[in-house]
């Protein structure tokens, strides 16, 4: 028996944590276009939990909280800005979406440019310091070698 779900349309699912939920999600949705799917919401607490899709995609996101999971992660404020992981994003059109992340702020750190190994795109921070990349490189899209070139590179 395999381990692969296939009864989902993406077996990863990146999880951030944000201190300002409510505006995390209002500008990931502003910036990079996610939409949401799910708001989980505690009387006291607030959002306690978030889903967010973009395309066949999501995003699951929740509060800096004092538990055994969250004693696991850092935000990058707390290790000098830096990140432990990145985000890859494919888009259509990696030009439109350097803008509209511009114009919401984000931090861009890498240009729009093109890319050695095929597409375009950029990387950035958003509000709260997490690394993301965007781009035209889908890395699920055949080659454009012939299919006997690919054959022997198996």
């Amino acid at each position: 028996m395999s381990l692969h779900s296939k009864h989902t349309p993406a077996n990863l699912i990146p999880c951030l944590r944000y201190r300002d939920v409510p505006s995390a999600l209002e500008w990931l949705c502003r910036a990079f276009d996610f939409q949401r799917q799910r708001v989980f919401e505690d009387p006291q607490a607030g959002i306690i939990h978030a889903q967010l899709t973009f395309g066949n995609s999501m995003l699951m996101l929740g509060p800096v909280t004092d538990t055994a999971f969250s004693r696991q992660l850092r935000q990058p404020d707390e290790i000098g800005g830096a990140s432990t992981q990145g985000i890859y994003v494919v888009v259509n059109s990696a030009d439109a979406l350097y803008t509209q992340a511009k114009a919401a702020g984000a931090e861009i750190v890498v240009e729009l440019k093109d890319e050695d190994y095929g597409g375009r795109g950029f990387s950035c921070r958003d509000l709260e310091g997490h690394l993301w990349s965007f781009g035209t490189y889908d890395p699920w899209a055949e080659p454009a070698e012939s299919a006997s070139t690919t054959e022997e590179l198996r």
